[in-house]
């Protein structure tokens, strides 16, 4: 019996490779520790209007997050800031792993230096403080852009 070669087509090939990109850091990203937000910039990908940022978040507080959002702030290459955004992740439940992607319209991927967690947005759970999320987050990417608060 002759084995059949499969052809696919040069986008499918690329749609793979860059899935299997994206997901190799999440392997190796540590577990969250009890008590702590994790938010990993995993990508950004450049789209026909703007830059596609891609994070990974997860819960490790002990009651879910009904509502987190950081405010960001965007770095270009010379280290002007270049614009403020509400990042909104909510909700969050305990201990889950969460794919969040934002458009940024108008923004250059390879122009973004550095990406702040500047401040929280929003974080409401059942008994927990405000300031938690900014308190006990723990930032990380794989990119050679600079996050972190």
């Amino acid at each position: 019996m002759k084995k059949s070669k499969r052809h696919f087509p040069a986008c499918l090939g690329l749609a793979v490779l860059t899935f299997c990109g994206a997901a190799s850091p999440a392997a190796s990203q540590e577990p969250t520790a009890k008590g702590q937000l994790s938010l990993e910039l995993n990508n950004l990908a450049t789209t026909d209007t703007g830059c596609l940022a891609t994070f990974m978040v997860k819960n490790g507080f002990e009651k879910p997050l009904e509502k987190v959002a950081f405010e960001i702030v965007l770095f270009g290459k010379t280290g002007l800031v270049d614009r403020m955004l509400i990042l909104d992740f909510s909700p969050l439940t305990v201990g889950k792993t969460r794919v969040r992607q934002f458009e940024l319209d108008g923004a250059s991927c390879p122009d973004i230096s550095r990406v702040l967690v500047n401040d929280t947005a929003s974080c409401e759970a059942d008994g927990q403080p405000s300031r938690a999320c900014l308190q006990e987050l723990k930032t990380s990417t794989p990119l050679s852009v600079e996050f972190g608060t």
